[in-house]
């Protein structure tokens, strides 16, 4: 045998030890907040393109904000107008119920009536706008932050706010986590904890739609810290590939559980951008303009409907409450944050606009919330009279076994029989 060949000497390397980066939120607690990285243009300077344009021809537009209420509460630009009094009035109502319905259910789970709740407050135009844009027959496919997608089509508050409690009158027989409805007349398709799920499941529907020959269209839901999930990115190629009748939305409201959302990969490109990859036309919007949202919202419908494929849609907001109610954002993010976002309050904006064309007062807006808070309360006590989380009729325990299988299985059949149900 041959001797062994010594390792050869290595100089040592000039270079510094290889590194990640991990992004980091531009302020912490305690410290000044700061949303330099949110560039906003003026209400009214960013086109309106026809709704054939090809995907190349609006990239631009995955990089801007497309507003229309100024400053001085106005609507400008070519996105203005898609509204009439009484649709924006509608719209007022339906964000300040959806707003006193988080109240109310924040409230009942502190009072040990539900074991948890996800407010939507500083995003109700998003959800509310949205839903009237569309027609009945299309399906949302929902995250847990779009309850305004019901609450501004009336869906029965009594409804919702049983399947939070678990009680005798839960639609979903307790199966389901408070706040996760299901509701397929209403276009609501089941929510999932799992968000990227959504995705996926809304194109397939919306590729079934095509291959019926029907008109109905799909809406997916993704917040920004699930578009790092690879659901998203399977649901893009389909969509990009198959173009069916889809919206492909994500609400960027600046933080996942407790991330922010440059760990999503927020910090280097806009999440409209990503679009650009699959070929899919995209629009950067502002989810705190109401009248923004319902005319970007009618855009995508409309190219949808008419056979023009996918559009993805980023919505430009903020989440001013906890994510949950098991959450507690002052470990991550400044008190004083949701104060200094820069797109203000979409509740405030709409009634300043209403005000400002002389389609509302003071006065009214008074009114309405007094009137809404009624209605959300006497809802409340309906809704507990079947039942909340300790007290009161519950959902049968049969329930559990039905709903899974068309044929139950022999060892199910046994379990049910032993519990006598």
């Amino acid at each position: 045998m041959s001797d062994p060949v010594p390792p050869p000497i290595v100089a040592p390397s000039t270079t510094p030890p290889l590194s990640l980066h991990v992004p980091e939120p531009a302020v912490r607690p305690g410290g000044k907040p700061d949303f330099s990285h949110v560039r906003v243009p003026e209400a009214g300077t960013v086109r309106r393109p026809p709704l054939d344009v090809a995907a190349a021809d609006i990239r631009d537009l995955a990089y801007t904000i497309i507003r229309v209420l100024n400053r001085e509460g106005r609507a400008v630009g070519d996105w203005a107008g898609s509204l009439d009094a009484d649709g924006l009035r509608r719209g007022l109502r339906a964000m300040i119920k959806t707003r006193a319905f988080d109240a109310r259910m924040l409230m009942a789970q502190r009072q040990g009536k539900t074991s948890f709740y996800m407010q939507s407050t500083g995003e109700e135009a998003i959800a509310c706008a949205f839903q009237l844009a569309l027609e009945p027959g299309d399906m949302n496919f929902p995250t847990y932050r779009q309850q305004g997608l019901l609450i501004a089509q009336d869906w029965p508050l009594v409804d919702m706010m049983c399947q939070i409690f678990s009680n005798e009158k839960d639609r979903l027989g307790g199966r389901q986590l408070p706040i996760m409805y299901s509701a397929r007349d209403a276009g609501f398709f089941s929510i999932s904890g799992n968000l990227g799920t959504q995705y996926v499941q809304a194109v397939g529907w919306a590729m079934a739609s095509a291959i019926r020959g029907d008109t109905r269209v799909a809406a997916a839901w993704i917040g920004d810290g699930s578009t790092a999930e690879s659901d998203f990115h399977s649901a893009l190629v389909f969509a990009s590939v198959y173009r069916p009748p889809v919206i492909l939305n994500i609400v960027n409201n600046q933080w996942a559980i407790s991330t922010s959302q440059a760990i999503a990969g927020g910090e280097n490109a806009t999440f409209a951008a990503r679009a650009h990859g699959y070929g899919i036309p995209s629009l950067r919007v502002d989810g705190n303009d109401y009248l923004a949202v319902h005319a970007a919202a009618r855009w995508a419908i409309d190219r949808a409907r008419r056979n023009l494929g996918p559009t993805l849609i980023e919505w430009v907001t903020y989440r001013v409450a906890a994510h949950s109610t098991s959450d507690d954002p002052s470990k991550y993010r400044p008190k004083e944050e949701s104060d200094a976002w820069p797109l203000g309050d979409p509740v405030e904006r709409l009634k300043n606009h209403l005000i400002g064309i002389g389609e509302w007062s003071d006065e009214r807006h008074a009114q309405a919330r007094a009137e809404i808070d009624q209605e959300v309360l006497d809802a409340a006590r309906e809704a507990e009279r079947h039942g909340t989380l300790h007290t009161g009729p519950k959902p049968s325990a049969k329930a559990m076994f039905e709903g899974v299988y068309k044929d139950m299985p022999k060892h199910l059949r046994e379990q049910r029989r032993e519990l006598g149900v």
